[in-house]
């Protein structure tokens, strides 16, 4: 199978895209699978690194505001269509999948037009404008969240796969979450808060930790805390007081364990950290990001704060007081937490990558017998 993965900009879709491309490779080892991103997101990185090659073309994303700035992104993103165009023609895959960022448009247009089998993953609750705009012109659909199928009206199909995850632990027992505690240097009889910002840190959840623990507001639970890699040294400078039950990492690369080691997370609401808790069975407070494309991660918060998995606590309500006072009352009872748990389990899906897979095949197939009865 001759393969393109399409995505840019965050690990939030450049990683689904890897787990999509590594699936292909085990059930078909003689595959050959390319990346087509942009040369100023994390695929530069990550694609690389996880052993593929990375054809970079122009991509930017579409605002309804005119200025120059506007225009010349806009004509650089049709430049971008012709060159997905040529990258396309020469390498001749059997079908293209994208999974999000600016780059799944003129790529999928583009395959699209050359009757090339395309399927896009939409991991998100709320899907994009992407999504709505290459909805009709593309095979298929593949989504995270039962509630994104209801919110695609017009597709020629859309299948409910879930989100791809490096995280396959589903339960852990109490000896072997006392066991990771302990590799993780913290003690079993305080509960541990794992705090994160996403591939890139989020400076506000940032800005609201370093007062708390100043203030010391977390003398009655432990704090795992990885504020991003180009934060780190700026908020280690700042912390003032001695932190024996805070731990702060640039980045968390063991994040099975350490999610199945905490007691509660603080995060940002992207796709892929909704997926990791529900297959964790871990409680949240989300902050999500706002200003971002139809307020997505309000709408991913909702999926678990609707099955009473988790709060939200909108960021410009965010101080240290408020965030202390959910955390205390969250961690009060130890049932609450654990149902809360329970309860984000719910919306696990298994399998998800045999699911996708089976849909790359029969989108491949079907798309061949149409073009053969023309």
């Amino acid at each position: 199978m001759k393969v393109i993965m399409t995505a840019a900009g965050t690990g939030g879709h450049i990683n689904p895209a890897i787990a999509i491309a590594n699936k292909i490779k085990k059930e078909q080892p003689s595959s050959e699978i390319i990346f087509i991103g942009t040369n100023r997101g994390l695929e530069t990185d990550l694609v690389p690194r996880a052993g593929y090659e990375l054809k970079t073309i122009e991509a930017y994303g579409l605002s309804k505001k005119i200025s120059i700035s506007t225009i010349k992104n806009t004509i650089k993103t049709i430049k971008g269509i012709s060159q997905a165009k040529k990258i396309i023609k020469e390498f001749k895959p059997d079908v293209i999948i994208g999974t999000g960022g600016y780059i799944c448009g003129p790529v999928m247009l583009a395959g699209a037009k050359q009757n090339i089998p395309t399927i896009l993953h939409e991991s998100n609750a709320f899907p994009g404008k992407a999504v709505k705009m290459l909805s009709r012109k593309i095979d298929k659909i593949l989504v995270g969240f039962e509630i994104a199928k209801s919110r695609i009206k017009k597709a020629n199909s859309v299948v409910v796969t879930g989100n791809p995850t490096r995280i396959k632990t589903n339960r852990i027992t109490e000896d072997q979450k006392n066991k990771l505690l302990k590799g993780l240097g913290f003690s079993n009889d305080k509960p541990l808060i794992l705090i994160f910002g996403g591939s890139q840190g989020a400076k506000a959840i940032n800005d609201t930790i370093i007062p708390l623990i100043n203030k010391k507001l977390n003398s009655n639970y432990q704090i795992m805390w990885a504020p991003g890699p180009k934060q780190y040294e700026t908020v280690k400078e700042q912390i003032k007081v001695n932190t024996n039950n805070v731990k702060i990492v640039p980045y968390i690369y063991n994040m099975e364990e350490t999610l199945n080691a905490c007691d509660l997370v603080i995060a940002r609401s992207g796709a892929m950290t909704i997926t990791e808790l529900a297959r964790v069975g871990k409680p949240a407070i989300f902050i999500p990001l706002p200003n971002v494309s139809n307020n997505h991660q309000e709408y991913n918060a909702e999926v678990l704060k609707n099955i009473n998995a988790a709060e939200i606590i909108k960021e410009d309500n965010l101080s240290p007081e408020i965030l202390n006072k959910q955390i205390q009352d969250l961690i009060k009872d130890k049932n609450t937490l654990k149902q809360m748990g329970e309860n984000a389990r719910k919306i696990d899906i298994q399998n998800v990558e045999e699911k996708i897979y089976e849909e790359i095949e029969k989108t491949i197939k079907n798309k061949t017998e149409k073009v053969n009865r023309n």
